[in-house]
């Protein structure tokens, strides 16, 4: 079935896709849950229509995507956590204290587009990545240290 989403569904698609999904996904989650709608023919005119209302604003936004993103290019994170002493953290450090690391240097970025690839249990470098936009993402890196 396919559908047209109506905000950001991680791993799936961005706002105003069409994506191709499982009859019950799309039933049973998607549509009941308000962030799709099934794509008809009229939905899609509407989307069309709505994309083309919308160009200016999707532009502007993409621009501040990139101007935030030019900002992130050189910060470089240290998180603190409580470890054993061996280096293991007592928990895992997640995208939530990222973003609260963030917010402290002065960068407003929502902890929902943050993603860790790894999980981060242990003492040392790490990557996180920063989707600002669907064609604009930064590389933060942090370390992660004992407190």
């Amino acid at each position: 079935m396919q559908v047209i989403l109506k905000e950001d569904v991680i791993n799936l698609g961005y706002k105003d896709d069409i994506v191709t999904v499982k009859d019950g996904y799309g039933r049973n989650f998607l549509i009941p849950q308000g962030k799709a709608v099934i794509a008809s023919e009229s939905a899609r005119k509407v989307l069309a229509e709505n994309m083309r209302q919308r160009a200016h604003k999707l532009a502007k936004i993409k621009d501040d995507a990139l101007a935030l993103a030019a900002k992130l290019e050189g910060v470089s994170l240290t998180i603190g956590a409580k470890t054993s002493s061996t280096g293991t953290i007592f928990g895992s450090v997640t995208n939530i204290q990222v973003a609260e690391a963030l917010a402290k240097a002065g960068y407003d970025v929502d902890r929902k587009i943050i993603y860790i690839k790894e999980a981060v249990k242990e003492v040392g470098q790490y990557k996180a990545i920063a989707k600002l936009h669907k064609e604009v993402s930064v590389e933060i890196p942090f370390e992660v240290v004992s407190e």
